[in-house]
């Protein structure tokens, strides 16, 4: 049983203490910057309206490796977590730090001010973000019938499509036009299997009964 949520400081931003015992990847919706002591507030997947805002130190960690344009960051993903050592004023109070980051290829190491007058090298290192495939949706299906008037029917008219287009077929006079009818029509005939195999088939089957009348037409007399 984990009660970790129920230690989650009541705030307008993540803080240091919602960190503790446990780290945090987020992926980045938006950053805003405002005027004030915390200007860039990062907002994030799942966030409730509590953005991290980034410390001086952290915001330098960012452009360093990311850049300056914060634009560029929507997308990304980074870790944090709680360092127990940082200090405020004489206070030792924690902060929140950043472990990893996404978009980097290597390790980075840099020098950040730890004190006053003194810099300590702080490390950050490439995260592995999974990389999911986009969910695919299913195709939307339309057919467009190849009536005099051109006009096109959702799927869900099947009976009108197969109406439609026995009139079509009934207006066909000559086997070369019909051939070409059904090649231009295999594709609408396979968007409208996924609605009716039956009415495909009865459709089909009527272009072939014309194609075959149209065929014995055109035969020269004995």
């Amino acid at each position: 049983m984990n009660i970790t949520d129920t230690i989650v400081a009541k705030s307008d931003q993540l803080n240091a203490d919602d960190l503790i015992g446990r780290e945090m990847t987020i992926k980045i919706t938006k950053v805003a910057i405002a005027p004030g002591d915390q200007p860039v507030a990062i907002s994030f997947e799942g966030d409730q309206g509590k953005p991290f805002k980034a410390c001086k130190s952290m915001r330098r960690v960012l452009v360093h490796i990311w850049g300056a344009d914060a634009s560029q960051y929507v997308g990304r993903s980074m870790t944090l977590y709680r360092d127990p050592e940082v200090k405020f004023g004489s206070l030792t109070v924690g902060g929140i730090r950043i472990s990893h980051m996404s978009h980097m290829t290597s390790k980075v190491t840099m020098a950040l001010t730890a004190t006053k007058g003194a810099k300590r090298a702080y490390e950050v290192k490439p995260l592995k973000v999974e990389q999911t495939a986009p969910k695919q949706e299913a195709p939307a299906i339309t057919l467009k019938l190849l009536d005099p008037e051109g006009r096109e029917l959702t799927a869900k008219n099947i009976a009108t499509w197969v109406g439609w287009s026995e009139l079509a077929i009934g207006k066909i006079e000559s086997a070369t036009a019909m051939a070409k009818w059904r090649a231009d029509m295999a594709p609408h005939f396979l968007a409208a299997e996924h609605v009716d195999v039956r009415a495909v088939e009865h459709v089909q089957g009527k272009a072939q009964d014309r194609l075959d009348e149209l065929a014995d037409q055109q035969e020269p007399a004995a």
